[in-house]
């Protein structure tokens, strides 16, 4: 999955503008963003629309097939709050492919936060580091991506090889 993505309308936002949808985030994460004196931007960044907590992409904004719209954070945010909800672990097998921007098969699944949702936005880790690896929407429960042996389990957003991972803003 190739992007010609670049950001655009990169533009600063006063933080009670965007208060709100912090907020929705860190209820759905159960995380703390603390963005208290940070210098908030917003940026287009091909359909989603990026939060970039002083200069770094923490934040994306994105669409699912139903056109509802979900903010969750990027990998770079994950690496800062790496007690946040809506994880699913992944063992050292399935790690190369996800560097590729592959879906997510059940088959390398481990474990799964007990909240996961069919349809839900989630982050994959690995299950000895718990790093962050990639970002996507969930295609089973919780309970059933970890019992499941065949299948696509997690349908990938963004990945740690992605361009928007490596981006200098």
């Amino acid at each position: 999955m190739s992007r010609d993505w670049t950001m655009k309308k990169r533009r600063p936002v006063r933080k009670k503008k965007i208060a709100p949808l912090l907020k929705t985030l860190e209820q759905a994460l159960g995380i703390d963003l603390d963005v208290e004196g940070a210098f908030i931007e917003m940026a287009e960044y091909g359909t989603w629309s990026m939060v970039l907590v002083d200069k770094i992409a923490k934040a994306v904004e994105v669409q699912n097939d139903e056109q509802e719209r979900f903010v969750f954070l990027t990998l770079r945010g994950f690496l800062e709050h790496g007690e946040a909800g809506k994880w699913v672990e992944v063992d050292h097998g399935a790690i190369p492919f996800l560097m590729k921007g592959a879906d997510c098969m059940v088959a390398g699944v481990h474990a799964a936060e007990s909240t996961v949702q069919n349809g839900d936005l989630v982050w994959i880790r690995d299950m000895k580091h718990k790093r962050p690896l990639a970002i996507g929407w969930s295609t089973m429960d919780a309970e059933e991506l970890v019992s499941s042996t065949k299948g696509k389990g997690i349908k990938t957003l963004h990945w740690v090889g992605d361009e928007l991972w490596d981006m200098e803003l």
